[in-house]
């Protein structure tokens, strides 16, 4: 690929990539005057800046973009799904980085999904869920955050399990964080 070159074609890819129906719509997007992308287009320069500009604000592919090649969308944007995943260290979770998911690996009824690191495990979880139920959760018992298996009872109330106590409390008395749905265990020798 010339970078010299292409400029005419790469701001016709962007006015397409935005949906614009003219060059001057794109000027008024990009903030810049007739007369800069008209020099840019009349000799051919190559918009680079505002390709990048483009393929980050409307998720088109790159490449797409820069050589007319290819197809049209990204592939990761529309395949792939990023998450938050937090590390729970005494009684905090603090956000350590992010997981990179194919759409297809998490359940269609996640709604915000997150993970959560605890020594050699980590839980995919979801923080919006229905009710509470039967299972494994994310809670904060006085402020401080724990994993613990959640049993619920008759009349709002729900039975603790996982610490160094079993206990029953109403269901307002701990802060439900999240669902945990998948736990993935690293074996290290």
């Amino acid at each position: 690929m010339d970078f010299n070159s292409g400029g005419k074609k790469a701001i016709e890819r962007l006015v397409e990539a935005y949906g614009f129906g003219t060059r001057q719509a794109l000027c008024d997007h990009l903030g810049v005057s007739k007369s800069t992308m008209a020099t840019r287009y009349m000799r051919d320069i190559f918009p680079a800046d505002w390709v990048i500009q483009c393929a980050l604000e409307t998720g088109i592919s790159l490449h797409w973009l820069t050589t007319g090649h290819g197809s049209k969308q990204a592939s990761a944007k529309t395949n792939a799904i990023e998450v938050v995943k937090y590390l729970l260290s005494d009684g905090d979770l603090q956000e350590d980085g992010v997981y990179i998911f194919d759409k297809g690996f998490l359940p269609s009824t996640f709604k915000n999904p997150f993970v959560v690191t605890v020594n050699n495990s980590e839980f995919i979880c979801d923080k919006e869920f229905d009710d509470i139920r039967d299972g494994k959760w994310v809670i904060s018992i006085d402020g401080e955050i724990t994993i613990r298996d959640i049993t619920r009872l008759p009349g709002g109330r729900i039975f603790v399990e996982g610490g160094n106590r079993a206990f029953e409390c109403k269901i307002e008395d701990v802060e439900i964080i999240g669902k945990i749905i998948s736990l993935t265990v690293k074996y290290v020798r």
